[in-house]
C-alpha cells in the first residue's frame, strides 16, 4: 500500500479517536487524541454528536464512503425487512472491496479498492472493477493469476489482522473465496465497536 493511502487511513484513526482496523501501526495506539487543537475531549457529547460520530466511524471503516452513497445504503437498508441497522452493516459487508479485505487477500480496504479498480478481481469468473459492486450469497471471488504475487497480496497473507468470519469461505492457496451469507452485526469482526442503530437514529431525525 502506498504512503498516501497509509496516511489517509491513519488520519481517519486520529480524527475519529479510535483504532478502526485494529492495526498495530495506528497512531491512536500512542496518541489517543484527535489531531490539531480540537483533539481534546470537550465534555459529554449531545445525542446528535454521538449519532454523527457513529456514522463517521462506520463510513470511515469501509474506506471513507461518500455521504451521498452512504445515505443510499441507509435508504436501501430501511426498505428491507428486519432491523435497519443490521441491514445496513449487511449491505456494507456485501461491497466487493469490503469482501476482498475481509477474505484476507489485501491488507486494507483502501488497497482493496485500488486492487479492484486495476481489474485484478474476478466475480464468478468475470472481471469486476467496481469497488462498490454488491456481491450475492454464493458468489465466488478470486484474484487473477497475475495479481497473486503483488506485494500487498503477499503482505496480507503473512500479516492477517483477524480470522476469516464464518460468512466467508476462503481457499487461500487458490486465492479464491465464497460469500456464504449476509452477516449480522455480531458476525462481523470489527476491531472497535460499531453502533449502526445510532446511524439509523441520525438519518431518522
Amino acid at each position: 500500500m502506498s504512503g498516501k493511502r497509509i496516511s489517509a487511513k491513519h488520519k481517519i484513526d486520529r480524527r475519529l479517536g479510535c483504532n478502526l482496523w485494529g492495526s498495530p501501526k495506528s497512531p491512536y495506539n500512542t496518541r489517543q487524541t484527535g489531531p490539531g487543537m480540537h483533539g481534546a475531549q470537550r465534555g459529554k457529547p449531545t445525542d446528535y454528536g454521538t449519532q454523527l460520530f457513529a456514522k463517521q466511524k462506520l463510513k470511515g471503516y469501509y474506506g471513507n464512503i461518500g455521504e451521498k452513497q452512504f445515505r443510499r445504503y441507509y435508504k436501501e437498508a430501511s426498505r428491507l425487512r428486519g432491523d435497519t441497522g443490521q441491514n445496513l452493516v449487511g449491505l456494507l459487508e456485501r461491497r466487493l472491496d469490503a469482501f476482498l479485505y475481509r477474505a484476507g487477500f489485501v491488507p486494507t480496504v483502501f488497497s482493496s479498492r485500488q486492487f479492484i479498480n486495476h481489474k485484478h478481481v474476478l466475480v464468478n469468473g468475470k472481471i469486476v472493477n467496481i469497488a462498490s459492486y454488491m456481491i450475492k450469497d454464493g458468489d465466488t471471488i478470486e484474484l487473477r493469476e497475475k495479481a497473486r504475487t503483488i506485494p500487498c497480496v503477499l503482505q496480507a497473507q503473512t500479516n492477517p489482522l483477524f480470522d476469516t468470519p464464518e460468512y466467508i469461505s476462503v481457499d487461500a492457496k487458490a486465492f479464491k473465496a465464497t460469500f456464504l451469507r449476509t452477516p449480522q452485526l455480531d458476525d462481523i469482526p470489527y476491531a472497535t465497536e460499531m453502533e449502526p442503530q445510532l446511524v439509523v437514529e441520525f438519518y431518522s431525525r
